[in-house]
């Protein structure tokens, strides 16, 4: 991935996809549902209060993450589908 920094409390997800349904069947390309698990490849600094203080962001790169079907905005980089979102729209860190 090309040097991408998102900001604010932004966050850059790559979408990891299911290829096989849990009975093993192939699923093709057009026939599947976004994906709502993804691999984080970029981190914001974080969000900033009314009091000008900087929380934290709670995920980092490199965490899988569970996330809204129709979260953020969809981009392209160098051939690669990503998902710029707020950190919000994280719902779960997968472990």
């Amino acid at each position: 991935m090309s040097n991408i920094r998102p900001l604010r409390d932004r966050i850059v997800v790559s979408r990891q996809a299911e290829t096989t349904s849990a009975g093993g069947i192939v699923i093709p390309d057009t026939a599947a549902e976004k994906p709502v698990l993804g691999i984080v490849a970029a981190v914001g600094p974080g969000k900033t209060t009314d009091s000008g203080t900087v929380l934290e962001p709670a995920v980092k790169k490199g965490d899988k993450v569970l996330f809204g079907k129709y979260a953020g905005t969809e981009i392209e980089l160098e051939g690669e589908q990503y998902v710029v979102m707020r950190e919000d729209d994280v719902m779960a860190v997968v472990e």
